[in-house]
């Protein structure tokens, strides 16, 4: 495709060059003979700096905020670089959305597994789904490792355009606000665009809640933009700022809304959990219906009751969504059980908020169990504000807490554990560094019908230092100290 006529789709005005182009790049190392290289401003480099390289490798052209002097090809100025990138990946691909059913999911917590119900729901209704998100990409049948929840425009693009030619009918994304902030999903039109909830997280990058928030708007303000899909906004009014978005765009767009109170449009009630899963009744369209599934917890019905309103938006008969949450799939890391033959339980979840541990600890409490102890951390270089908070949370649900590493990344992992510290106030708990050692000693001091709890690192498979990233899994690791245990009591 031509430079010009690729410009002129995404709304860019024409340059005089007008060279072939064959692929999108906003790495220089990826730039081969025909790339369009972008170059975006980042927090520690600048793209513009990298221009030389991409040139080298056969860059037909570049893209950038500021002047490039001296490039060495045509270069295209535009206010935003990360938004043109966004615009033209769409462009380049053909808009692989319109092809698809596109449900996108944002909040704080719960992203993950509403995604992957979503994604099991529309398999079961014959529209084959891909899946973009925090575990895994799924991409017409192929799993992809997941760098980050939401890829950049152009790696996104081209996975869109991947499922539409290898017969996928539908996705379920995960939006994070980065990739919000970011034009990451920029150019994206949904079918359903899912609001979980909203609680601290992220302030290292937005600075405040309210910025947070706004940020979680950007998905719904592009919703009531769209111009090829009338889309829904699926919105949790249970949630205090989901309440407040409904009522923001209520007159702006489509919403559909849920939770557990009399005016959601589809209301969760009549819950009810043991150790297989969970039975509700749901209320939609003027119609109740049983529902049962193999997850549970309060935060799961909420997750599948905004995946079964997803689903409707996408096309799916109600009885068709409550019929595959029959055999929802556990999904990685998120109160995963880990296989333990003992006369005690062992989960991994990756609970890293205040919010989300809560709600964790609160399911397993309700599973009677004689104690639950509970392993967790704090990321480095993250929000260190949540770090008193996360420490409340467990001291308040847990017996015994175990304070040790999650990925302190630059930090002195010492003064990660004093900042957590601080948000307790007993006595119930130890701290141990190391976080092998750690979940040994959570197995170890596990007795009858003791639940052991390992949080923050969910599916996540290595642990990041200053220096390095080491292999490491939450579940591996605690089903070997199961089969190494000392002694069973």
């Amino acid at each position: 495709m031509r430079l010009n006529p690729l410009l002129e789709a995404a709304g860019i005005p024409a340059v005089l060059a007008d060279p072939e182009i064959s692929s999108l790049c906003y790495d220089s190392r990826h730039a081969t003979a025909g790339s369009l290289f972008f170059a975006l401003p980042g927090q520690k480099s600048d793209g513009a700096e990298f221009v030389g390289q991409a040139v080298a490798n056969g860059a037909a052209a570049v893209v950038a905020s500021a002047p490039v002097p001296n490039a060495g090809c045509p270069t295209v100025q535009v206010p935003d670089a990360r938004a043109s990138m966004a615009d033209i990946a769409a462009a380049f691909h053909d808009h692989p959305d319109r092809s698809l059913k596109c449900a996108g999911i944002t909040g704080t917590n719960g992203k993950t597994t509403t995604a992957f119900l979503i994604r099991h729901i529309l398999d079961f209704s014959s529209l084959p789904c891909g899946l973009i998100g925090t575990v895994k990409y799924i991409v017409g049948g192929e799993e992809i490792p997941a760098p980050r929840t939401t890829p950049e425009s152009v790696d996104l693009q081209e996975m869109l355009a991947t499922m539409r030619e290898r017969g996928c009918k539908a996705v379920a994304m995960e939006v994070s606000s980065h990739a919000l902030v970011q034009h990451r999903v920029r150019g994206i039109e949904f079918d359903a665009s899912v609001f979980t909830n909203l609680t601290q997280d992220h302030l290292d990058f937005h600075g405040t809640m309210e910025k947070y928030f706004e940020a979680k708007t950007l998905l719904f303000e592009a919703l009531a933009s769209q111009t090829h899909k009338k889309g829904r906004a699926i919105i949790n009014i249970d949630d205090r700022m989901g309440r407040l978005l409904a009522n923001q765009f209520a007159k702006k767009t489509r919403v559909l809304t849920f939770g557990r109170g009399v005016g959601a449009d589809f209301r969760a009630s009549a819950i009810r959990f043991d150790a297989s899963g969970a039975t509700f009744q749901l209320d939609a369209r003027k119609k109740s219906f049983l529902v049962r599934m193999p997850l549970i917890g309060l935060f799961n019905i909420y997750n599948a009751v905004g995946a079964i309103a997803a689903a409707a938006a996408c096309g799916v008969e109600l009885r068709s969504a409550i019929a595959a949450l029959a055999n929802a799939p556990q999904i990685p890391g998120r109160l995963e059980r880990v296989a333990a033959k003992r006369n005690f339980q062992v989960y991994v979840d990756y609970a890293h908020t205040d919010d989300a541990l809560r709600n964790v600890l609160r399911t397993l409490r309700e599973l009677n169990p004689a104690r639950i102890i509970t392993v967790f951390g704090c990321g480095g270089d993250r929000d260190r504000a949540k770090r008193p908070l996360m420490a409340a949370a467990a001291e308040e649900f847990s017996d015994w807490s175990v304070l040790t590493s999650d990925n302190p990344r630059g930090e002195d992992p010492e003064e990660i554990l004093r900042d957590i510290e601080s948000g307790m106030h007993g006595i119930r708990h130890e701290k141990i560094t190391d976080r092998e050692a750690a979940i040994r000693q959570a197995i170890q001091l596990a007795q009858a019908g003791d639940i052991v709890l390992i949080a923050g690192k969910g599916h996540e498979n290595y642990q990041e230092f200053a220096d390095r990233k080491i292999p490491f899994d939450d579940a591996a690791v605690a089903g070997n100290a199961i089969a190494n245990r000392k002694v069973e009591i």
